[in-house]
């Protein structure tokens, strides 16, 4: 099991570049005073039809040839599920996967969010193809960073050119601590 969420999140997303998704949407939405912490990743990448779909919860199943056992999303649910959380899962072949987990923050097994901004931060930068939608909340005060729409005002400019990667840095960890107002996850 991953340390922290973001671990998670970085994996989820991974999982979905692997599937070939040009357009992924990554959520974090917490519930300081209920102690709930959402995570939602969508993508639009290939989908499982409902063999891997029901297959897709057990670690020694992958679809990956280059390994025998798939421990991501395994790892999640179990993660989500032994703070009193919940996981769910849905995915259709050509037309993408949505998952949800959710965290109680808090008991004692809860693993913290981590470093959420960095993991965003790597995979836009990593991956400038593909547009990420992240949306981040904590008791209703919340960010969005659509990279879809930056790229419109940006033209010709990648999102990788030093200038716009400090941008996008910066614009994570301002936005984060004045939705966090304060260090809570």
């Amino acid at each position: 099991m991953f340390p922290e969420i973001s671990l998670h999140v970085l994996d989820i997303a991974q999982n979905s570049i692997k599937a070939g998704a040009t357009r992924i949407r990554i959520e974090i939405a917490a519930d300081t005073a209920a102690k709930r912490l959402l995570v939602a990743v969508k993508d639009n990448g290939c989908g499982m039809d409902s063999r891997q779909l029901s297959q897709c919860m057990d670690p020694f199943f992958t679809s990956r040839k280059t390994r025998r056992v798939g421990l991501g999303i395994p790892f999640l649910k179990q993660s989500a599920e032994c703070t009193g959380g919940s996981f769910w899962i849905r995915s259709q072949a050509g037309a993408g996967t949505e998952l949800a987990a959710e965290y109680h923050m808090g008991h004692i097994d809860c693993i913290p969010l981590g470093d959420i901004n960095a993991t965003m931060y790597s995979l836009i930068l990593m991956n400038e193809a593909i547009d990420f939608y992240y949306r981040y909340a904590v008791d209703g005060r919340e960010f969005v960073l659509d990279t879809s729409k930056m790229r419109g005002l940006l033209g010709d400019m990648p999102l990788g050119s030093s200038e716009v990667a400090a941008f996008i840095r910066e614009y994570l960890e301002e936005n984060k601590r004045e939705a966090d107002q304060e260090e809570i996850l």
